[in-house]
């Protein structure tokens, strides 16, 4: 019932605290400190709801929401600059996908911005998972967001994907998963131990 609790906090209630300042469009933050008028939203309902519609269509075979927005879903709000969609592409001759995706999202007024396309001038990457990242979209948890079903990455494998990039702000991470969320340390040593990786300290 905490976890269920924690959860309606963030993506319920507090979905509105997803936002972005007027004067920062190109850096959204999570916070809940600007007001309402200088606010932009993050669309993360229309970006789970787009990525629906590429399974659907058959671009995707499946997809979970990982980085920054999937780690806050289990602990307090931290900065985040975009959402990264990670998925399996139905069929990987295609350059995983992307060339496909990037087409289609582009037909539908998405706009192009270096490695990122914008939905309401949020950015979001499109990344094909391989080896952890694909194992981690298939075992991410289900969830409903404004009433769209999507998944995000479980914190074991958010902890242990951190790991194997290991930069500043992966450990930063690492560090607030585990005094935050609940982990499965069982679950966490099963997956380091397989893809032979080590937490910091560790």
């Amino acid at each position: 019932m905490a976890e269920a609790a924690q959860r309606s906090n963030f993506w319920g209630a507090q979905a509105a605290s997803l936002s972005v300042s007027a004067a920062c469009r190109n850096k959204p933050v999570l916070t809940s400190a600007i007001m309402p008028d200088e606010r932009f939203l993050i669309p993360l309902a229309d970006v789970l709801r787009t990525a629906n519609e590429l399974v659907s269509a058959g671009l995707l075979r499946d997809y979970a929401l990982g980085g920054a927005l999937a780690a806050i879903y289990y602990t307090e709000p931290v900065t985040t600059y975009d959402a990264d969609i990670i998925f399996v592409a139905s069929d990987k001759s295609l350059s995983a996908g992307i060339p496909e995706i990037y087409a289609r999202l582009q037909s539908k007024g998405w706009r192009v911005e270096r490695e990122h396309l914008l939905v309401k001038d949020f950015p979001v990457q499109f990344i094909a998972a391989s080896g952890l990242t694909e194992e981690a979209v298939r075992e991410a948890k289900p969830i409903e967001y404004e009433g769209v079903r999507a998944k995000v990455f479980r914190p074991e494998y958010i902890v242990a994907i951190a790991a194997s990039v290991g930069r500043h702000k992966d450990f930063a991470r690492i560090e607030q998963l585990m005094t935050q969320a609940n982990i499965d340390k069982a679950l966490l040593d099963d997956i380091l131990r397989r893809h032979n990786l080590k937490l910091p300290n560790k």
